[in-house]
């Protein structure tokens, strides 16, 4: 049979037209498509700087869609997953970046972290944990560290909370002192409430040894010997703690006063808190020192001049209230109804609020309840500040 080369080569040239009529083809269709990515990125990008959420996450996904590979776009939208408290969405996407093998080491630690973080705002603490663990000695380190230290504060773990927040110290993140002393006194108040105080003071003495200008371990620690009727003992604690730290004086008044009555010491804890009060007011201290006068008999018994003295200095509104209560008036049967209407007046005065998010509060607190600061509320009460 004879080999028809003609044939041979309209073949070849049908071959390579047909090659060639393909990769232009291919070459078109990548075009459409990287022009089409973009396209969706940014539509996205623009509704989400319009805070239109719904919208940038359907652009997001369509921009995935169109190129699955792209883990930039993957981690914008297990953000917005997040953000919009969509925290089972925002998982699946982390947890398929972190499933694919082409990741690179930083990209992988990034969505590891993202994870944790999707698993604390679930409240899903257990593994927000073991996710944050696995950060560790990645540049992420220190932000799971704090992460793990809010975790850990959550689920009021105090020990290994202490453990996380020594590794902070020792990187250089600052002084946790304070903090620290802070879980030991709520290690101390569960083991009181337990009914082993022993423990309990032994605990608040190690904070007060470590941190000596933090008041709450001197004022938990005359509580308990308060309780303990141990009121000698408890008023030294507390004039201790009125050196160490004197802004807190306000909030050590009221238990120094309970304390210098029941021990019989009213006179020297009076001039105490009459030295402090010169120098810097307070009506928690006037509170105490109003208390004092009234039980010693030896005092003048015009106790309630205090608080007139005291708008003399300040126009306090508390303190008119207080004082007008123990006054008599021209027209005495409406004072029951003028004294109300101060009472309601004055309790948003009496306060106390967080510097950090505002929260206000009936009770001084040592980490505020609304946004977990630790001693972000100031000694003294709404009026004052």
């Amino acid at each position: 049979m004879d080999f028809d080369l003609s044939l041979l080569l309209i073949s070849l040239l049908l071959a390579f037209v047909l090659g060639w009529l393909a990769s232009r083809l291919d070459i078109r269709q990548l075009r459409i498509e990287n022009r089409q990515a973009p396209k969706a990125y940014f539509k996205g990008l623009n509704f989400l700087l319009n805070e239109q959420q719904d919208q940038a996450i359907d652009a997001f996904i369509e921009a995935v869609q169109s190129d699955p590979d792209t883990s930039e776009l993957h981690f914008a939208l297990g953000n917005l997953f997040r953000r919009r408290g969509e925290y089972e969405r925002a998982v699946r996407v982390h947890e398929h970046l972190l499933s694919r093998g082409d990741l690179s080491d930083d990209d992988r630690h990034r969505a590891q972290h993202a994870l944790a973080l999707d698993y604390l705002k679930a409240g899903l603490l257990d593994r927000a944990e073991a996710a944050l663990l696995k950060l560790e000695g990645t540049r992420f380190e220190a932000q799971a560290r704090l992460a793990l230290l809010a975790n850990y504060e959550r689920s009021r773990d105090w020990e290994h909370a202490a453990g996380v927040a020594r590794k902070l110290e020792a990187s250089g993140q600052g002084s946790f002192s304070g903090r620290l002393a802070h879980y030991l006194c709520e290690q101390a108040a569960a083991l009181y409430s337990a009914g082993e105080a022993d423990a309990a003071k032994a605990l608040l003495q190690q904070a007060m040894d470590n941190a000596p200008q933090t008041p709450r371990p001197r004022i938990d620690m005359a509580a308990l010997l308060t309780a303990a009727a141990d009121h000698g003992q408890s008023i030294r604690v507390l004039t201790e703690a009125m050196h160490a730290c004197p802004t807190a004086v306000p909030l050590i008044a009221p238990l120094l006063a309970l304390a210098a009555i029941a021990a019989g010491e009213e006179a020297s804890t009076l001039h105490l808190l009459k030295q402090h009060y010169r120098d810097q007011p307070s009506l928690d201290v006037l509170d105490a020192i109003v208390q004092l006068e009234a039980r010693s008999s030896a005092l003048t018994p015009t106790a309630r001049d205090w608080y007139a003295h005291h708008l003399e200095k300040e126009p306090s509104l508390v303190a008119a209230s207080k004082w007008i209560a123990g006054e008599k008036l021209e027209r005495e049967a409406f004072h029951p109804q003028v004294q109300r209407a101060l009472d309601h007046a004055v309790k948003p005065l009496t306060r106390y609020r967080c510097a950090a998010c505002g929260f206000e509060a009936k009770v001084h607190f040592w980490q505020c309840p609304g946004c977990q600061a630790w001693d972000s509320y100031p000694a003294r009460r709404v009026e004052e500040l």
